[in-house]
């Protein structure tokens, strides 16, 4: 059994999700303000936190700060304002693994929660996947955030940079857009998938020196796409 901290201060909410999280079949703690949050993650090591960013005393923002500063990669899953999409961006420079906004769609969390548990597990548990990926002229700092193209900042959204990660991690795998669209976006296969490749077009036009040749994020016709397995970490 998965177990979740879940630090939220809006009491309703908190047994709401608690309880909803419990159904799911996780073993679930919850915090109402950031010090009980900070305490509660340190001490239990919870598989996932699901993490509010408007907190009492410490916000999210310093909560995700300070675990990862302690070398904590437990993943976790940002609560913000649909207008304050700002947010999301700060929380994954600073650590975040995935954000999600209110007010949200249960299945959407749900499938969010899955999908990070299931990445996880696939890292091997809470061990650190290496942070620094390099191919050609690219250089990507996983937990950083940061893309540069011969040493100048690439501009992604958050969404765009989760799929780039999602496809480095898997790197020579062929991947579905029905794998995609569930690992990254937490959606379900009968989304439309041109959401994918809309996606993937802007990754192109931003890391390849060719788009219409790709050298990296490459076209498996009937199947999908796959990362050309080039370069290295550091």
């Amino acid at each position: 059994m998965s177990s979740v901290l879940l630090v939220e201060d809006e009491e309703a909410l908190r047994l709401f999700l608690g309880d909803s999280l419990r159904s799911e079949g996780y073993s679930v703690e919850t915090a109402s303000d950031g010090a009980e949050g900070l305490e509660k993650a340190l001490r239990l090591s919870p598989d996932l936190i699901v993490l509010d960013i408007m907190l009492p005393g410490k916000d999210g923002f310093e909560i995700c700060q300070a675990l990862r500063r302690r070398g904590k990669p437990t993943p976790i899953l940002m609560l913000t304002a649909r207008n304050q999409i700002q947010d999301t961006v700060t929380g994954l420079k600073i650590g975040a693994d995935d954000y999600v906004t209110k007010p949200f769609d249960m299945s959407e969390l749900m499938a969010r929660i899955g999908a990070l548990l299931r990445r996880a597990s696939a890292a091997g548990g809470h061990s650190a996947p290496a942070m620094v990926y390099e191919f050609g002229s690219i250089r990507v700092d996983l937990r950083g955030t940061e893309v540069t193209k011969n040493g100048k900042p690439v501009d992604l959204s958050a969404r765009e940079f989760q799929l780039l990660r999602f496809l480095i991690e898997h790197r020579g795998e062929t991947l579905s857009r029905d794998t995609l669209l569930r690992e990254v976006w937490g959606y379900g296969a009968k989304i439309y998938t041109r959401t994918v490749d809309v996606r993937i077009a802007n990754l192109r036009q931003q890391l390849e020196d060719d788009p219409k040749e790709p050298r990296y994020i490459l076209t498996v016709q009937g199947l999908g796409y796959k990362f050309r397995a080039e370069g290295g970490h550091s």
